[in-house]
Formats: C-alpha cells, sequence, structure tokens
C-alpha cells in the first residue's frame, strides 16, 4: 500500500502522493493510515533547522488520530463507505506530510528550505486544514470507540480549523539577513563574516563538510532545473550556491571532508579520449554540440549558443575574448561527424542532449550577479593564501580551487585572473603528497581555460608538471599531470616543446606501464597529442612505446583504453619506422582479431587504418599475413557498409590490395599456399 520512495528519486517540495484505490479492503486501508501516521510522528526524533513550531504541531495532532486509528483497529470495528472515505482522504493528507517532512530535515536543503519557508508554512496551514476537512465529515458518532478518544479526535478537529501555521519570527528573520547577505554580494561589497555566521549558527551549518552538502544540493536543483527547461529559479540559486561557496571557502578554515567526498573526487579524476568528448562540448553550453559552427576567431561553438551570445549583443569571441570581424556562422561538418560517431559509440542520445543544453549564462557569465562578485572574493582570497598561507591553508586553498574550477569557465577565469596559477606550480613542490595532489589537480582544471594554459607557459608550468609526471609523490598525481600535459598539447608551440624536453615521453611511456587504467589511458591520450606534431613520432618510438600498447591490446577488457591505443598505433603505423617497429611486436594478430570482435566504430576504424598503412609500407610481408585469415575478409566488406566515412574508405582500400594479391598468388607469381577467395569489384 505505501511504497517507501528514496528522497532522490522526487523533487524537494514536490508531493507526489496517491490515492488510495477505490478496491482496497477497510484493514488495509487503516493498517496503512497507521504506518503512515508512525512515519509522521518518527519525525519528532529529527532536527528541524527551520519550521520548528509547524512541524511540532503537525506531529502532535497526527499523534493523537494515530491513537484513534489504532483504537479502531484494536476492537476490529466494521467501518462504513463514509468512514473509509475520510480515511482515504486523511490517507492522501498525510502522504503530502511526510513528504514535507523529509523535506524539511533533508541533508542538505537547510538553507533552501529556509528561503521557501513562506511556502512551508503555507503547505503546512493547507495540510492540516486538510485533515480538519475529513474529521468534519468523518461520522464520529457512529464508530464504537471509548469516550476519551472521541473527545481527542474532536478537539484535533477544532485545533486544525483554527491553528494558526505561520511563517516563524525567527526563520523570517534568518530569511531576512540571507537576502541582505545577496544584497550585498550583488553590489560587489564582501558582507560581515559575523552577520553570515549569525545564518549558518541558526541553521546549524557547522563545518565545511556541512556547507558542501548545502552546495551540493543546490547545485543539484540547478540541474534539475535547467533539464526540465524551468530555469525561473537558477539565478537565485545560483546566489546562494556563491554565498555558501563563499562560506566554505572563507568561513570554515578547517578540511574535515567526509571519506564520501574524497571518493567522489577521486572516482570523477579525469579519464581521457583520443576521440575526447571535452573537445566536442560547445564552450558556451558545456554539452555536446548538435551544431557546432565556426566564427570569424576559428573557434567553434553550437549554433543555439553562439546565435544567443551574439543576439544579446555581444561582439566578442567567448572563448579568446576577441573581436569578431563578422557575424558569419560556418558549419563545422568535420567536427559533426565526429561527435556522431562518438555517441553512436557510446550509446548517447544526441536529441536528449539538446533538450538537458544548460543556458548560456551558467557557463561564460555567472549564474547571478550575486554569485560572479562571490566568486571573485573568493578567487582573491584564495590566491592570497596561496601566496601567504600555512601549509594546510594553501592545502585548502588548492582543493577548494579544483571543486570551484570544476565545470564552470566563469570560475576558472575568476580564478586564473585572481593570479593563482604560480604559486599553484610552487605547490607542485611541495614533499606533502596531499598539497601535490590538490595542486596538481587544480591545474589540471585551470589548464582547460585558454588563459589558464597561456599563463602556466609564461610561469614556467611545464618544467614543474613534468617533474610531477615523472616522479610525483603518489601514483594519482602522475596520471593527473598526464591528463594536464594532454590539454596543453591542444596548444601547437606546446606539442613542440613538451616533446623536446627529453623526459616528457619517457614519464608517459612509464605511466602506461605503471598505471592505473586511468592513468594509463591519460598517459597514452598525451602521447597522441604529442603525435600530432611529427617531430616527436620517432621520440615516441625510441621511448618503447609500441610494446606496451601492444600488451594492452592482447590482455585489457577495457574498450575505451583499447581505441585509444589503437588512435595512438594508427598515427605511428603511417611511417616505415612506425610499421617496422609494430611488426616486431605481436600486435598484428590481435589487431586483426579486434577488428572482428570491437563494438567501437572508433576502435574498428583505427584498426583498418593500421593494416592499411603496414600493408602500404610492408608490402609482401603484412599483406600474405592478412591473406592467411579467411575471415578477414567478412569483416572489411562489413565496414564498407557499416563503418564510418573514413572506415568505409580504409576498407576498400585494403579489400583491393588483397584482391590484387589473391589474382598474383593465382598467376602463380607468388606461392600457392596461399589461401585464397574470389576477388569482388570494389568502388
Amino acid at each position: 500500500m505505501i511504497k517507501k520512495t528514496n528522497q532522490s528519486d522526487r523533487r524537494v517540495l514536490s508531493f507526489p502522493a496517491v490515492h488510495p484505490c477505490e478496491a482496497i479492503s477497510p484493514a488495509t486501508l487503516l493498517n496503512s493510515l497507521i504506518i503512515l501516521a508512525n512515519g509522521v510522528c518518527s519525525n519528532n526524533s529529527k532536527f528541524f533547522a527551520t519550521q520548528r513550531r509547524n512541524a511540532r504541531e503537525a506531529i502532535r495532532q497526527i499523534g493523537i488520530l494515530l491513537i484513534f486509528f489504532e483504537e479502531i483497529r484494536d476492537r476490529g470495528l466494521n467501518l462504513s463507505d463514509l468512514v473509509v472515505l475520510c480515511f482515504s482522504e486523511l490517507h492522501l493528507t498525510f502522504q503530502k506530510v511526510q513528504f514535507l517532512m523529509e523535506d524539511c530535515t533533508r541533508e542538505g536543503a537547510k538553507l533552501w528550505v529556509l528561503m521557501k519557508s513562506q511556502f512551508i508554512a503555507t503547505q503546512f496551514r493547507v495540510l492540516i486544514r486538510a485533515i480538519a476537512t475529513a474529521l468534519d465529515v468523518f461520522p464520529l458518532d457512529t464508530v464504537d470507540i471509548c469516550g476519551e478518544v472521541k473527545e481527542l479526535v474532536e478537539l484535533v478537529a477544532k485545533q486544525a480549523r483554527k491553528a494558526k501555521f505561520e511563517l516563524d519570527k525567527d526563520d523570517e528573520r534568518a530569511m531576512k539577513r540571507v537576502l541582505s547577505i545577496l544584497n550585498y554580494f550583488e553590489k560587489g561589497i564582501e558582507p560581515d563574516s559575523g552577520f553570515m555566521t549569525w545564518v549558518l549558527d541558526y541553521l546549524e551549518i557547522k563545518s565545511w563538510s556541512d556547507c558542501n552538502s548545502e552546495i551540493k544540493f543546490l547545485e543539484e536543483l540547478i540541474a534539475l532545473e535547467c533539464s526540465d527547461s524551468e530555469e525561473r529559479e537558477v539565478p537565485f540559486l545560483s546566489s546562494l550556491v556563491g554565498f555558501m561557496s563563499y562560506c566554505r571557502v572563507v568561513i570554515f578554515e578547517t578540511l574535515d571532508y567526509r571519506s564520501s567526498d574524497q571518493i567522489d573526487v577521486r572516482r570523477n579524476m579525469e579519464t581521457l579520449s583520443c576521440l575526447n568528448p571535452e573537445d566536442f562540448r560547445c564552450p558556451i553550453s558545456l554539452e555536446l554540440m548538435t551544431d557546432p559552427v565556426t566564427i570569424s576567431t576559428g573557434q567553434t561553438y553550437d549554433r543555439s549558443s553562439i546565435q544567443k551570445w551574439l543576439k544579446s549583443g555581444n561582439m566578442l569571441c567567448p572563448k579568446t575574448g576577441e573581436k569578431l570581424t563578422n557575424m558569419e556562422l560556418l558549419p563545422n561538418t568535420t567536427l559533426k561527424k565526429l561527435i556522431h560517431q562518438f555517441c553512436a559509440d557510446n550509446g548517447i542520445s544526441l536529441a536528449k542532449s539538446g533538450r538537458k543544453s544548460r543556458d548560456i549564462t551558467r557557463t561564460i557569465i555567472p549564474g547571478s550577479p550575486a554569485a560572479a562578485e562571490a566568486m571573485k572574493h573568493m578567487s582573491r582570497f584564495l590566491a592570497r593564501r596561496l601566496f601567504f598561507g600555512t601549509n594546510e591553508e594553501k592545502n585548502k586553498a588548492a582543493y577548494e580551487i579544483r571543486l570551484l574550477a570544476k565545470s564552470n569557465i566563469f570560475n576558472r577565469s575568476c580564478i586564473v585572473e585572481s593570479g593563482a596559477i604560480p604559486p599553484l606550480l610552487n605547490l607542485l613542490s611541495s614533499p606533502d603528497q596531499c598539497v601535490q595532489e590538490n595542486a596538481i589537480a587544480a591545474l589540471l582544471k585551470l589548464s582547460k581555460h585558454t588563459s589558464g594554459k597561456k599563463v602556466m607557459d609564461e610561469s614556467g608550468g611545464l618544467k614543474v608538471i613534468l617533474k610531477v609526471l615523472k616522479s610525483g609523490l603518489s601514483l594519482e598525481a602522475r596520471q593527473i599531470a598526464a591528463a594536464t600535459l594532454f590539454y596543453l598539447t591542444s596548444v601547437k608551440g606546446y606539442r613542440k616543446l613538451i616533446g623536446e624536453t627529453p623526459e616528457a615521453i619517457p614519464a608517459l611511456v612509464k605511466l602506461i606501464e605503471e598505471g592505473t587504467d586511468c592513468g594509463k589511458k591519460n598517459a597514452v591520450v598525451a602521447i597522441f597529442g604529442l603525435l600530432l606534431s611529427q617531430g616527436n613520432h620517432q621520440k615516441v618510438l625510441d621511448a618503447g612505446t609500441v610494446p606496451l600498447l601492444a600488451d594492452i591490446l592482447a590482455s585489457s577488457n577495457r574498450t575505451e583504453l583499447i581505441t585509444d591505443s589503437l588512435a595512438v598505433l594508427a598515427n605511428l603505423a603511417e611511417d616505415i619506422q612506425g610499421t617496422s617497429t609494430i611488426l616486431k611486436t605481436s600486435a598484428l594478430p590481435v589487431i586483426i582479431g579486434l577488428l572482428q570482435t570491437l563494438t567501437s566504430r572508433a576502435g574498428k576504424e583505427y584498426c583498418v587504418s593500421i593494416l592499411l598503412s603496414l600493408c602500404s609500407n610492408a608490402r609482401e610481408e603484412v599483406t600474405a599475413s592478412l591473406a592467411k585469415d579467411p575471415s578477414l575478409m567478412n569483416s572489411l566488406y562489413s565496414l564498407t557498409t557499416d563503418g564510418t566515412s573514413q572506415a568505409r574508405k580504409k576498407a576498400r582500400s585494403l579489400i583491393k590490395i588483397l584482391h590484387k594479391f589473391f589474382e598474383t598468388c593465382s598467376s602463380g607469381v607468388e606461392g600457392s599456399a596461399v589461401p585464397h577467395e574470389r576477388p569482388l569489384h570494389v568502388w
């Protein structure tokens, strides 16, 4: 009768109550009503940061009714249709009361519940009035129970009609203080810390982790608002996030994160890909682009996002800040095909992604003026701490930047502009493992910002990042350093610079050998980025990369890692030296097998690309080996219809090479022992 629902399955301050079905037996309905009433009364032991008086009164009245329900159950009375109808209405109301109680005590929702105090007080009043209405029509005289219980029910009905469920004066005062604080932020003024501490004390937000829980909850609400295209509350929610973030950064000096917070950070550590989804996200909306277009500065954006940017009167490139020479939007068809390929390989619906696309103001532009000013104040505070703080304060500042810069372009911009990168680079030399990990992770987030890359280069960051990659105090720090290098390789000049640093490529290769799957992946894609500079090819080969990648192909069960390894091998196989190195390993039969078994379309394309390059550079040896596999042709023919456009083209070229080989064998020029099949015309 009662379905227990996880709080996360229901949006806060929504009341999806279900009316009992008409066919339900009176006994079942009564038992369900008793369970519900007990559930409401159990909230008496929970902490209510706000709505204390209203919650207490609602629990008291329903507790009295619980005695009434249990009396009826214990006496085994027959219930009339009117009694059942009243119980059904009470059941519906009790469900809503329980939802309301859950929200008032929900973890991380204290600030939001405070700011919705007027609405919640109204809901309490409406629901208690609904109980009064049901009791008004309840045929109490027809129910054979003791007089004392009847008197209690009559008393509850009377009190429910007259009870004043109003906004608590203390809640109102706290709410006004929060609004005053947001107003200060909006004006660019840092509020008095005592003023903010009073609010935190009132809500009993006592620690860094309490504050972080509030931020997570508010951010989840923002995501829900955006996913439903109901963004009316987003500016206000963003302001509250700014306020809570400021409190977490400035007021709570001690990091007391729960183990789950650390697990979340480690679990969300960057895992990269040669088909890097970050490259497919619009810099404005941070969503996968459905219709990528390039503007006059050479930067690419999703059409709907950049059009909205331009219509709002902006004539600067959102990413570079350069002035636009014209308003022309050129379709980027190549990137569009890659995005479709990535989505197909990973089971992502572009239509769904488009519906959930966040507004421009969620990324480049802050969620509200108050949030913007709060972020600027925080950035300056964190930069000062990084320069002048104690070791513990510097560690906390790095960790805060790691969180703030995780998924917000505006935050990254503020932090870079505050001058935080140079002291973060200095922290990479810290003998404290935790400090080093937080510093390199913070730099990783900032390396995604165009200005961040530039400042890192100008501050000599490449040298210290490479030092962490080579001899970081933990494997995690080395793995994050590899991911940071990958983002730096997106700048053409840095690829050459990194490649010319003697220890860079060997350190990446060592990480492929020693790292976790995540670390191996980051190292592989960093090497892929370096290979975009032709001068790095021989260095990658000399470092012993190929045998390790061959081992990954043979032993790993991680499709993404295999696909990225194939991408690097496909690049290396394009020249004769790379071909020779690959053929010295046992990779060839493994690649042929992967062509037949991989589900990734990108992986299949890399396989056929490698095979084609090997045939082109070492024709006789490789072609004869391929011809011995009778199942290869089936895979190649399948690719000519089901593969990507590049895979289809390469598969046809490889089929032609094999046909020519079979024809030569048939004419007796080659040994007749090689099996062959009848050539077919390939266009």
